[in-house]
């Protein structure tokens, strides 16, 4: 799929907006003399061929859809008339009901992509208010499928526990090897060793999870059924409080989410 339609990027001049628009370019969705982006003091390097400016609302007159990849806080005192076009948000706790009253439309969307979206490997939950059209739903996914798959779910509260579950991007994967790797070099292993032996498991685990799209409560049973070392690991972290560690970190982004959305 391609669109005609002109995208603008609010932040495009930031990490995540420059990947969703290099994503949706190099997949051919948009043109990039039909992209517009906005940065803050310095303009990039990157899209010589589309139109950069450091002024929102300029970005959102010239553009059909747009994207706003700020952080929440530089949202608040951004003044920006949308005058009935679609607004897409990336931004963490915002709520529907604020987007359209301080846009001025009710085509508005909540996603929330994460930092996979640099290599084409994010999974992206969204949703949207109910004056979007089938029209607004096909870009909304057109857009995150160049940048890996998405999700539309059904309520906001899904996107606040999302936020912090699918939003995380490589930090849980990080922190669980991090945590290996510590352990290993504790025990006399060089960093250097620890850290590709780590690195190749965790890498190796997402690729294998991805061709395979098993449901994860199968592979443990998988190795708890084998009865070797590793089923000796996987209950030793369950004894110590694994799992009801993991789900308190994710009810505390979740509560985190919620009270950024409040606070708008």
């Amino acid at each position: 799929m391609s669109v005609s339609l002109r995208i603008g990027i609010v932040g495009g001049g930031g990490w995540l907006g420059g990947a969703i628009a290099s994503t949706i370019v190099d997949s051919g969705l948009v043109d990039p003399r039909n992209l517009c982006l906005s940065y803050r003091s310095r303009q990039p390097d990157r899209f010589p061929d589309s139109f950069w400016t450091t002024d929102s609302q300029e970005l959102a007159d010239c553009s059909d859809v747009i994207l706003l990849s700020i952080r929440p806080d530089d949202w608040h005192p951004l003044a920006l008339d949308a005058s009935d076009k679609l607004v897409i948000s990336v931004m963490a706790g915002i709520r529907l009901g604020a987007l359209a009253e301080r846009h001025k439309t009710g085509r508005v969307v909540r996603a929330l992509p994460n930092a996979a979206a640099e290599v084409g490997k994010s999974y992206t939950p969204w949703i949207g208010a109910t004056d979007i059209t089938r029209d607004d739903r096909d870009v909304v996914r057109a857009i995150f499928e160049t940048c890996g798959s998405e999700d539309e779910v059904a309520r906001e509260s899904d996107i606040d526990y999302l936020t912090g579950l699918s939003g995380s991007g490589p930090a849980f994967p990080a922190l669980l090897a991090a945590a290996m790797m510590r352990d290993a070099v504790i025990r006399g292993l060089p960093a250097e060793v620890a850290r590709r032996a780590v690195n190749a498991v965790i890498s190796g685990a997402g690729r294998l999870l991805e061709r395979r799209n098993e449901c994860p409560d199968d592979i443990v049973q998988t190795f708890l059924d084998y009865r070797g070392t590793t089923a000796a690991a996987i209950e030793g972290m369950r004894a110590a409080g694994f799992d009801a560690a993991v789900a308190e970190g994710l009810s505390a982004a979740f509560k985190k989410s919620v009270s950024m959305g409040a606070v708008s």
